[in-house]
């Protein structure tokens, strides 16, 4: 196992952020006057182990090539899915001669404040890893599954129902043991080769992924969790801003 591999950047930015709601694609956000995705890219410079970035982007994308970048930048056309995106993003590394045993780092675009510390703690602990490792963070909040009912069914009287009683509501279930519960995210760090495996196999069988490391835990193959700081937060939704706003006023 390679434990001094080359580190290969990317920034995953292909999306269009539904959930955030914007005319502009998220990761355009203005936030301190720069992007979302320039805070991102200036957040992996701070890392002695990266030199440069790979930013896979949407093909109709007209606006990263006109920013600035605190690193060198090469570009890829990104997917549809997220997983897409990073398999283009795996080939163009794999093509410009990266060795399998070298250390792809995938990072959100959508993640502006992750201190550099965490991204460094994350690579240094992927180097002594077979497949990986990755930020996360141990869930703090009490979490709560939920069942969903439909009012429409129980109040239903007579042929026609009023629409405003047509409601479905969530109620909790029960509680969820938080205890070996974790959030992941990013930096996600893994070795090349690995990663290269696990992209095909998702593709073959046609896997929904939330990230690159579920993947690997479809076949049990081990990612570390590298505890990462709770500033590291994703711009989803609208209020986001206003904490990532804050969070980057703080670490300035």
């Amino acid at each position: 196992m390679n434990t001094t591999p080359h580190i290969h950047a990317m920034i995953v930015a292909a999306g269009r952020g539904s959930r955030f709601g914007a005319s502009v694609a998220k990761q355009y956000t203005l936030l301190q006057g720069q992007t979302l995705l320039q805070h991102s890219v200036a957040r992996l410079a701070c890392s002695d182990y990266v030199d440069k970035c790979l930013l896979v982007i949407a093909a109709d994308d007209t606006t990263a090539q006109t920013l600035d970048f605190a690193l060198p930048i090469d570009y890829a056309i990104g997917g549809a899915e997220r997983w897409q995106s990073v398999q283009a993003g795996v080939g163009a590394i794999s093509h410009s001669g990266a060795d399998d045993s070298d250390l792809v780092l995938i990072h959100d675009a959508a993640r502006p404040a992750v201190p550099s510390n965490d991204i460094d703690q994350v690579i240094e602990a992927a180097m002594t890893e077979p497949y990986g490792a990755i930020l996360a963070t141990p869930v703090a909040d009490t979490l709560k599954e939920s069942n969903v009912y439909s009012t429409a069914q129980s109040e239903l009287t007579n042929e026609t129902v009023s629409s405003n009683h047509n409601h479905a509501h969530s109620y909790a279930k029960r509680t969820i043991d938080r205890s070996n519960m974790w959030q992941a995210q990013t930096p996600q760090v893994f070795r090349l080769g690995e990663l290269k495996r696990l992209l095909a196999y998702v593709l073959t069988h046609n896997l929904s992924i939330t990230d690159e490391a579920s993947a690997f835990e479809y076949l049990d193959f081990p990612i570390r969790l590298v505890t990462g700081s709770r500033q590291n937060i994703k711009l989803t939704y609208p209020d986001d801003a206003i904490l990532l706003a804050a969070i980057l006023t703080a670490q300035s």
